[in-house]
């Protein structure tokens, strides 16, 4: 008798982090046995926030490196973004031994998508998808400023192109390094430290809501949800240094549960945003998901109740801007993810969702 053999995801982890307040003064001597590679100067992919901040005297910038400010406020990253930072390099620089992002999810998704494009030829959008990259990419490290996102660890670079937003998605993109400094993030506004962190909650939310949920995933998702709740509803409630450090552990963890699971009905939802109107994730997450507790019940009440307790800003009624064609595409996109919508309602997930049943979800915004 044949038995078809089970085929797991063998996925790559992060290779080093460290972690701990002040960490980040260690990343001169984290990047200088990597400086003899390839031309032997750095690239530096720092979010423009910090732009004449005092932590721009912090990163350890040598002859021939170059930092590269890049504003990731309101759009996120595009195919041609990514294309045109790789090609002005090369040609005016050379290749690079290494990439650092410094900053938010947005820009940790710039650095891995760059550390594979400098070794495989063409537009980014050529690999928007799994498994498409031919060669592994040059050494990139990642320092985030900001948690929740998952973007530290995760083996996906999310891109917007000119016919979709998908990630470039392959064991390479994985960070060689990571420098995980809770006080990089005490500077982080209300509103943006709420909707990122929230992109944790909802990753483990979803994560254990569909049919690829495992032991796996429920271990750190079981832990970066306890955080999260500790963070948002405890007791000591709000942004505060040992809350810092409870979030930046729960993206951590909140990205290892979702490699080994699977996103469903809200980051759908939030990809149509983010295509159609340049809404940032973390955002586009908390607009859908207050409006999906037939899909998450109880959870979505949970949520409510965080942003009650931390007086968010979440508006209401957007869908009735919003014309008949930006509905419409905002469900194809959503609807061309088929891996989110099966890990959601599961393999005959066509026989329960249409597009117009998308259309819909977006009117309730």
């Amino acid at each position: 008798m044949n038995i078809a053999k089970i085929m797991h995801n063998n996925f790559k982890n992060v290779e080093k982090i460290v972690y701990g307040r002040g960490s980040f003064d260690q990343l001169d001597s984290i990047l200088d046995p990597v400086r003899s590679e390839n031309d032997g100067f750095m690239v530096f992919i720092v979010d423009n926030y910090f732009n004449g901040r005092p932590l721009v005297d912090r990163i350890p910038v040598k002859y021939g490196d170059v930092i590269e400010f890049v504003d990731v406020d309101p759009k996120e990253p595009t195919t041609e973004q990514i294309d045109e930072i790789r090609d002005r390099i090369r040609e005016q620089n050379g290749m690079p031994s290494g990439v650092i992002g410094i900053g938010g999810g947005s820009i940790m998704d710039i650095a891995k998508a760059l550390s594979l494009m400098f070794t495989n030829e063409g537009s980014s959008q050529l690999y928007q998808g799994l498994n498409l990259i031919k060669k592994p990419g040059i050494y990139h490290a990642g320092v985030p400023t900001i948690s929740g996102t998952g973007a530290e660890c995760s083996m996906t670079a999310v891109l917007t192109g000119p016919v979709k937003k998908l990630g470039l998605k392959c064991e390479w993109t994985v960070f060689n390094q990571i420098v995980l400094d809770p006080d990089l993030t005490a500077s982080v506004p209300t509103n943006q430290w709420f909707y990122t962190g929230m992109d944790t909650y909802i990753h483990c939310i979803e994560a254990e809501t569909g049919q690829y949920f495992n032991t796996f995933s429920k271990a750190y998702g079981d832990e970066a949800l306890r955080l999260c709740r500790e963070v948002y509803l405890g007791d000591n409630a709000g942004q505060s240094s040992e809350n810092n450090e409870k979030l930046m552990m729960a993206s951590l963890f909140g990205g290892l549960s979702l490699t080994y699971s699977e996103v469903g009905v809200c980051h759908a939802l939030s990809y149509g945003l983010s295509y159609v109107f340049g809404t940032k994730h973390g955002y586009a997450n908390c607009l859908a998901f207050n409006h999906l507790e037939d899909f998450y019940g109880k959870p979505v009440q949970e949520f409510k109740q965080m942003v009650e307790r931390h007086n968010i800003d979440l508006p209401q009624n957007l869908a009735a801007g919003w014309t008949n064609e930006e509905i419409a595409k905002m469900a194809e996109i959503s609807y061309n993810l088929p891996h989110m919508w099966r890990h959601a309602l599961g393999d005959d997930w066509e026989t329960k969702i249409t597009q117009k049943d998308i259309e819909e979800l977006f009117r309730r915004m």
